[in-house]
């Protein structure tokens, strides 16, 4: 990995590489990280430097507009979270490419800066390559902070009371006071654990309810910032993750914000999960002051593949309310809320097996990612309101669905076993697989996958060829962030048909929505690395 030799101190690289980063220097930023890692640099510090430069300019003031007329879609920004696919991805590759995701994390981060202003033409970028005219500016402009840093704010009283005033404040788009709120809580070491709990909810809780004929939605994305921003903060320790935070947190409480979907949540949980002595008798009734599904979260039965089977239908062919109806029977009935979980994924996956189009996958991607963080969620954190999440997870799953289906383009293709792919062997039929990707052939990257394994063969070489395609694929960090999302949770689904997962990761890799040379980046890391 040491081809070529690195010349320049640590300290004088990283200030190379924000003039580059900030020049929207593609090349010179990845030569610059090509030395990093020819230095050895570790990769926690590759990313806080990295998470540390593009952090002023990644945040939105609004994700929504009104042009003329128009609601429009102020997009989420992208570096932060293919950051933490960085950090994550090298596990399930060789270790020679190691450190390709973050080669793609940095060969896109000059392109991601200022989302805001890319739309309204006033950037270059990934976002601005439709309304962007270089010849319109002398030069390249800086990008705008839209949330400045700020200091701590400490309050009274607590901890649970001044961690539920900064919900509030972010329910109620207070931006800079939840944030400086938010900083203050984050110094009691003792509370982290917990304050870091609330920062995934309130992401997770903030989830569009409706997809179809909309221009303007979360698709999860809070979550995500907030997930990535706890993974990060992690791997760089607290007290080297300022920037981290500034990065991730601001944005939860930048609207609108979609809470539509997690009321319908509650109701059911006070409706229909609650004790009978507990149910409201009138709509005047004061909230409860606990989770009352709470006794829910230690059912440990089995779904039985019959009951699986009825829930993906229920997500993906029937309306609402019958997913609500499937998932309420299985609590009660004492089914697992894991294995429900993985049955969720397992129908968020078929969806994306039956996306067309490569500009469909846009929402049904982000479907499937919403019930990877959940997975997360339960794995990492035991948050009190956690089991009302199956159900904001459902409306998501089932709206993607719908809008798969009433989309133009769609339809699952033939991806049957190639014929004579038996008599071909386990790394013959892997390197076909690799082919299929790179050339961007979904249905016969599906078939190889299939073909491998109705081979019986041990899963661990597929997953590693799937990742590798998924991070060869550049110039939008989703290639990266789905591709993870499928494979980790393969490895700890219990679903029944948790092969569709791997399934998927073929299709999203293959089908989804490319710009530019997608594998320019790729390619410069080889040839870096004489790979």
């Amino acid at each position: 990995m040491r081809q070529g030799t690195a010349t320049q101190e640590p300290v004088t690289m990283y200030a190379k590489l924000e003039e580059c980063v900030l020049a929207r220097d593609q090349l010179g930023t990845s030569e610059i990280y090509y030395d990093l890692v020819r230095a050895e640099r570790p990769l926690s510090e590759l990313l806080r430097e990295t998470v540390r430069i593009h952090a002023p300019y990644t945040h939105m003031p609004y994700h929504q507009r009104i042009d003329h007329g128009y609601v429009r879609f102020v997009n989420n920004d992208h570096c932060l979270l293919s950051a933490r696919a960085s950090l994550r991805l090298p596990e399930f590759l060789p270790s020679q490419w190691r450190y390709l995701p973050m080669a793609q994390t940095l060969w896109y981060l000059p392109t991601g800066l200022d989302p805001w202003n890319q739309l309204l033409g006033n950037m270059p970028g990934h976002y601005g390559r439709r309304t962007y005219n270089p010849e319109a500016h002398d030069t390249i402009p800086r990008p705008e902070v839209h949330w400045e840093d700020q200091e701590p704010l400490y309050l009274e009283g607590p901890f649970e009371e001044r961690m539920n005033h900064w919900l509030t404040l972010v329910e109620r788009g207070q931006v800079i006071e939840s944030y400086r709120v938010f900083l203050g809580l984050m110094e009691e070491e003792a509370h982290q654990p917990q304050l870091l709990s609330q920062l995934m909810f309130a992401g997770l809780i903030d989830v569009q309810d409706r997809i179809f004929l909309n221009r303007s939605y979360t698709t999860g994305h809070k979550a995500y910032r907030a997930r990535a921003t706890i993974e990060l903060g992690r791997a760089v320790g607290w007290d080297q993750a300022h920037d981290i935070v500034y990065a991730g947190v601001p944005d939860i409480a930048v609207g609108p914000r979609w809470h539509s979907a997690y009321e319908m949540a509650c109701q059911v949980a006070w409706t229909r999960l609650a004790q009978e002595d507990e149910q409201p008798a009138s709509s005047l009734d004061p909230s409860p002051k606990g989770a009352v599904e709470a006794r829910f979260l230690d059912n440990h039965e089995l779904l039985t593949k019959t009951e699986a089977d009825a829930l993906v239908h229920a997500l993906t062919c029937e309306h609402e309310p019958a997913y609500i109806e499937a998932i309420t029977s299985l609590l009660l009935a004492g089914k697992d809320t894991r294995q429900i979980i993985d049955t969720l994924q397992v129908a968020a996956a078929r969806i994306l097996l039956h996306v067309g189009e490569p500009a469909n996958f846009s929402m049904p991607q982000h479907g499937y990612e919403y019930t990877n963080n959940l997975r997360w969620f339960f794995d990492n954190f035991d948050h009190p309101h956690r089991l009302k999440l199956l159900y904001v997870a459902g409306s998501f799953v089932n709206q993607c669905a719908h809008w798969v289906k009433n989309s133009p383009g769609n339809g699952e293709a033939d991806t049957r076993i190639p014929k004579g792919s038996m008599a071909l062997s386990q790394h013959e039929v892997l390197g076909r697989l690799d082919t299929a990707m790179m050339e961007l052939k979904p249905a016969e990257s599906v078939a190889w996958t299939r073909a491998y394994l109705t081979g019986g063969y041990d899963p661990k070489p597929l997953i590693q060829t799937l990742a590798l395609g998924a991070v060869k694929q550049g110039n939008d960090p989703h290639n990266q962030e789905i591709g993870l999302c499928l494979v980790e949770d393969y490895l700890h689904s219990t679903a029944h048909d948790r092969d569709q997962l791997l399934l998927a990761c073929a299709q999203h890799t293959a089908g989804h929505a490319k710009y530019g040379d997608s594998l320019e980046a790729y390619r410069r890391f080889a040839e870096a690395f004489d790979l």
